[in-house]
């Protein structure tokens, strides 16, 4: 059965989680009215990528398991019939993850993904727990990854050896070096282990980082069959 998916590809309000879910409501709903089955969201998209705001209040700059502050969220895919894929820090007893909130088409959280391959930078703040994550979708077995885990071949291959038929990546990647990266690890994941995979970027700045776009779908043959170029969803 086909899957229809909707990555969305935007920049985020750094440090304005309310605002940045504001706008996330709006991208659910015009995904939920074009009848698409998932739409995913870049990396910590709720906060930017901006670490050092994070680590200036863990209580306001994280979010929980449930939280309130995204009710709105969980609304939005209950009433438009959609899942969601939502990029942010979260927070769970003194450790701080880089996470991927999964709602349903319930409006439910089903899961939660915690990036398994943290960034030298990262290290400080974020912590990782090696769990892996695979949802079930109009028979589809789905395997979440956030950008640096797809430069690990390893990570994917447990997916697709679990059966895994897509592997999405909430990422952050910038212009240059991290546009290369996109274009090597992404195809390289399809190509390794004859599955999907799809990846959705910032655009624009967050942070010290100038986001290159470029989100994509990837076939098992390594071909880049959809990119979203430099430009906002």
């Amino acid at each position: 059965m086909a899957i229809k998916i909707a990555l969305a590809q935007c920049s985020s309000i750094d440090g304005n989680i309310k605002e940045n879910v504001n706008r996330a409501y709006e991208m659910i709903e015009e995904a939920g009215k074009n009848n698409v089955d998932i739409i995913m969201f870049p990396e910590k998209y709720l906060t930017g990528y901006v670490p050092e705001i994070v680590k200036s209040n863990l209580t306001e700059n994280t979010i929980l398991i449930n939280d309130v502050r995204i009710q709105k969220l969980r609304q939005a895919c209950e009433k438009y019939g959609i899942w969601s894929i939502i990029g942010t820090p979260v927070k769970s007893g003194e450790d701080v993850f880089i996470s991927s909130i999964i709602i349903d088409s319930n409006g439910k959280e089903v899961g939660v993904y915690d990036k398994s391959h943290l960034f030298q930078t990262e290290k400080e703040i974020f912590s990782t727990n090696n769990e892996q994550i695979i949802i079930k979708l109009k028979g589809w077995n789905i395997g979440m990854g956030i950008c640096y885990d797809a430069g690990f071949p390893e990570h994917s291959r447990i997916l697709a050896q679990n059966g895994c038929h897509l592997y999405m990546g909430s990422s952050l990647f910038s212009k240059g070096m991290g546009y290369k990266e996109s274009r090597v690890w992404f195809p390289a994941r399809a190509l390794d282990n004859t599955i999907f995979t799809a990846m959705c970027n910032h655009v624009g700045k967050t942070g010290v980082w100038d986001a290159c776009g470029h989100s994509g779908i990837w076939n098992p043959l390594g071909d880049n069959i959809i990119d979203g170029l430099s430009r906002r969803s």
